[in-house]
């Protein structure tokens, strides 16, 4: 099934300052909010307790809040519908006095006037737990990318590796910029849909450079831009293909999946689209801007098959008592 006739070129480069300075914008505001918004920890990264309740009929969200100020220990939570008009989370700061009593009990005593209600789950992470998450997301953010720098230089060359690199850092920090525009909770489960998007957009862009790659050995072609727009049209259809059949997917999760995947079903959305985009019109764009020779690229795989011709030769010859 092709949506696009992989023997017509598109001239995707022609196009490339337009959708690169597109990025940057977009780029650039995602750090702004970063630094003067910044991100909006949840409980797994901050501390702190989460209590959800259900009433019988819609939450008197305004009357739990009143009835909570009346308590010390509640003086900072955030009370918010969660999922249905039923439903409400209570978040609030972790206390000595949470840690060693009952919070649910705590919570039930304190709400005993609202109506009839269920607690339905209590979740507590201390602060030096939701620090040590933190640091050690951060980490697996970073290794992650080390480990795609290494893979990539090892399977093609280190220009393509930079690129792919800076495509992916251009599509975690948009997707990070749509979390804070949102107001999303950073828990761990954002942080697995992020390593997720890491790993979407890098098949989508190792795909197109596997196919770079084909064209400059198969093609004689001495244009960079003119052989990216002939290797990315020929991947337009498996690339747009794939990145529908999983949006369809991820947007059913985010439709009926409920309120506790809402948020990572909304990253991956954001994720898909951005990471299709990318593979498209910014990781190859990369790729000239690094200044990728076609010709020394040639030289060095003439080289790497003559040797390979020779250790054959070599070995046939020992393999026959030549040698």
């Amino acid at each position: 099934m092709e949506f696009f006739k992989s023997e017509k070129h598109y001239n995707f480069m022609g196009k490339s300052k337009l959708f690169l300075s597109i990025s940057v914008v977009l780029v650039a505001l995602s750090y702004i909010l970063l630094f003067t918004k910044g991100l909006n920890f949840g409980v797994d990264f901050a501390g702190g307790t989460i209590v959800q309740v259900k009433y019988d009929k819609s939450a008197p969200i305004n009357l739990v809040r009143d009835e909570l100020k009346k308590q010390v220990m509640f003086e900072k939570a955030n009370v918010t519908e969660f999922g249905s008009k039923e439903e409400i989370i209570i978040k609030f700061p972790l206390t000595m006095k949470s840690v060693g009593d009952d919070v649910g009990d705590i919570v039930r005593e304190a709400l005993k006037n609202t109506g009839n209600f269920e607690i339905r789950r209590v979740d507590m992470v201390g602060p030096k737990v939701g620090g040590e998450l933190r640091e050690k997301g951060l980490m697996a953010l970073t290794l992650s990318l080390i480990a795609i720098l290494i893979y990539v230089t090892f399977r093609f060359e280190f220009r393509f590796a930079i690129a792919s690199i800076l495509a992916l850092v251009h599509d975690v920090s948009i997707a990070i910029g749509m979390i804070i525009i949102f107001d999303i909770d950073v828990n761990l489960d954002i942080l697995a849909a992020i390593l997720t998007i890491l790993g979407y957009s890098l098949n989508d862009t190792i795909i197109v450079f596997d196919r770079i790659r084909e064209q400059v050995k198969e093609s004689r072609v001495a244009d960079l831009s003119e052989l990216i727009n002939e290797a990315v049209s020929r991947t337009l259809s498996r690339t747009t293909l794939t990145s529908v059949t999983t949006l369809f997917v991820v947007l059913t999760l985010f439709l009926f999946g409920g309120e506790i995947i809402h948020g990572f079903s909304f990253v991956m959305l954001v994720g898909i689209v951005v990471g299709t985009y990318s593979s498209i019109f910014i990781a190859s764009t990369f790729l000239v801007l690094l200044k990728f020779s076609l010709k020394g690229y040639r030289e060095k795989e003439a080289q790497k098959e003559k040797r390979k011709i020779e250790k054959d030769k070599m070995r046939a010859m020992y393999e026959g008592g030549v040698v």
